[in-house]
């Protein structure tokens, strides 16, 4: 018989915040298909919307245990212990916290993880052939990366069980998912538009948002859930969460006032929405990796790190005239990179890190060199393997839609649906008249 005891406090936490992580999902799908044209808006929300049930399923299925299944060698990839929930239940955990909840917890980041990606292909996917690269890349990416910075005695994981020492390989920090998440997703982002390619019309086409609202709308459901995602990988109600919930808002605050500023004063535009929203989106990401490592006031340099080096960015990714369509690779991608270093600079003991893995400031040097190696391993898995499951795709079925159907619009020709319907007089609904090319 179990000696495992559920601790109310902590179960009822990360309850709380396993629900939290899922609402990010449907806020991103807002986030995306206000930043979409309205003729792709319905089309956008479905990519995130039904990555729920494919991932939902997969990882109760099989993604769990090659992510959290004992490790089978040199922390690459857990083991089918786990498949199908087998031992997976109330009765043992960590923390007073039953490993079914956890399991519930990560299945969460493992949705939320593919769905970003969507956001690089935006209005020129196919929408049979993305079942099957969610699907693919949620088992054969995602899984084993979550396993090297997430799983006990993963190589890019400081914390280690079962005998093995705690300097096994990479002693990486990455408390919520810098590395495993944004890194992931985009570079996963960047492979994903080299082979769609660019959108009809794209730098001759206006392809402006159609619905601000939206996209704040977005923004803040995304906010508002990253405080379960952050403060909920303390995996507790701890002081540990209890900082990760500050840093997280400090982080947001301060990058969404940064990217505001910069592009109203310092580059001579106005004090954009979008700009704010996003900026908010970018301090969330960067801030990710390192909080529960960092205290507030590192937290809020991160946040400022996050606005100006996003903004710039995205700049550079339209003067390249790279079609990052609602620009994964310059918030999570470029956010998630400098969250990882940023974590490197400031992570301390006194808050959570452990004192053999403090940071740059405080006079160590090999965590940050450890999160430059996790960077580069990361980055170049995902890259490789995202590329070669697009390219396999696009050789065989096909993963655009033709030109007819793009200029038609995915909610058409993908759905059979209109996000918006004309009215009685025969009149366009809101958003419509954002229905360039």
């Amino acid at each position: 018989m179990s000696d495992f005891q559920i601790d109310a406090g902590n179960t009822a936490w990360m309850l709380a915040a396993s629900a939290l992580v899922l609402l990010m999902t449907p806020g991103l799908a807002f986030f995306y298909g206000g930043l979409t044209r309205s003729k792709n808006v319905a089309g956008t929300i479905m990519q995130s919307f039904i990555t729920i049930g494919v991932v939902g399923v997969l990882w109760a299925v099989l993604g769990y245990s090659l992510a959290f299944g004992p490790d089978q060698g040199l922390g690459l990839i857990g083991n089918l212990e786990h498949f199908g929930l087998n031992n997976v239940g109330v009765d043992s955990g960590s923390g007073g916290v039953p490993d079914l909840l956890f399991m519930a917890f990560q299945m969460m980041f493992a949705i939320i993880t593919p769905a970003l990606i969507t956001g690089a292909f935006a209005e020129r996917a196919r929408f049979g052939p993305f079942l099957l690269f969610i699907a693919l890349w949620s088992l054969i990416v995602y899984a084993p990366i979550a396993h090297w910075v997430f799983g006990v005695n993963g190589w890019l994981n400081t914390f280690s069980g079962d005998g093995v020492p705690a300097d096994i390989g990479i002693n990486g920090l990455d408390f919520a998912g810098g590395l495993a998440i944004h890194v992931n997703a985009g570079v996963a982002a960047l492979a994903a538009v080299l082979v769609f390619g660019r959108r009809r019309g794209f730098g001759v086409q206006k392809m402006e948002p159609h619905h601000i609202p939206m996209v704040v709308l977005g923004a803040a459901l995304l906010w508002f859930g990253w405080f379960g995602f952050n403060a909920g990988s303390a995996v507790g109600a701890t002081g540990q969460a209890v900082y990760a919930f500050v840093n997280t808002n400090v982080a947001a605050a301060a990058a969404a006032l940064t990217w505001t500023l910069i592009s109203w004063k310092c580059c001579g535009g106005k004090p954009s929405v979008v700009g704010a929203a996003t900026g908010a989106v970018a301090g969330l990401v960067a801030v990710t990796p390192a909080s529960g490592y960092v205290e507030p006031m590192e937290a809020l340099a991160i946040g400022f790190g996050a606005g100006v080096l996003c903004y710039f960015a995205v700049l550079l990714r339209q003067r390249l005239r790279f079609d990052d369509s609602l620009d994964v690779v310059a918030v999570h991608g470029v956010g998630g990179l400098w969250g990882a270093i940023g974590t490197g600079i400031f992570a301390t003991a006194t808050v959570g890190a452990p004192e053999f893995r403090e940071g740059l400031i405080h006079g160590e040097w090999r965590l940050l060199w450890d999160q430059l190696i996790g960077i580069g391993a990361v980055s170049g898995y995902s890259f490789i393997v995202t590329f070669g499951i697009l390219k396999i795709l696009d050789m065989t079925i096909g993963v655009r839609v033709s030109e007819d159907d793009e200029e038609a619009g995915l909610d058409l020709s993908q759905h059979g649906e209109r996000a918006y319907q004309a009215d009685e007089a025969g009149g366009s609904s809101v958003g419509a008249s954002h229905e360039e090319g």
